[in-house]
């Protein structure tokens, strides 16, 4: 089962580091994320979501790819791939996986002006190497799926590796 984590950050600059820092620990087998999204508040108030991976683009790729496999046994591999890909893209954009898009927005109304949030949905991690790697950037806890102990044992570590930190 994966764990929930949204933590707020004062800019999407901030947030966008700690994103790649995630992903880069992922890189290195520390964290297992099933998905992970900056979330942010515009000073108009907007709420953009910048996903991590573009279901669109893979379902573009991917359709792409299964159309001009089908057209080649028509003899037009290209008019098949475009029409796979344009198809793919669709469906793709239509389709969300990981986090609810809406529930991140819901989420996002509640921050700041200009402020960003990330929503890290965690399937497994090292805690002892994660959790020092983003508290270095402060932040503050906004939800999670932990349980009221789970989630106090979280705040300790995390102020145990910066004291500035409000995790």
């Amino acid at each position: 089962m994966s764990n929930l984590f949204a933590i707020a950050y004062p800019d999407v600059a901030t947030a966008r580091r700690v994103r790649d820092e995630l992903i880069g620990l992922q890189k290195q087998r520390l964290i297992d994320l099933e998905d992970i999204v900056v979330v942010e508040r515009r000073e108009d108030g907007k709420i953009k979501l910048h996903q991590a991976v573009s279901n669109a683009g893979v379902g573009a790729a991917s359709g792409a790819l299964w159309g001009g496999v089908i057209g080649l046994l028509f003899l037009m591999p290209f008019i098949g791939a475009a029409i796979g890909g344009a198809t793919g893209a669709a469906v793709g954009s239509s389709t969300d996986t990981g986090v609810d898009d809406n529930f991140m927005r819901q989420v996002g109304e509640k921050l700041a002006p200009g402020s960003a949030a990330v929503f890290a949905l965690v399937r497994t991690a090292t805690q002892d190497k994660v959790i020092p790697a983003v508290a270095q950037f402060g932040g503050e806890l906004i939800q999670t799926s932990l349980s009221h102990e789970e989630e106090e044992h979280l705040r300790e570590i995390a102020k145990a590796a910066n004291p500035a930190s409000t995790l």
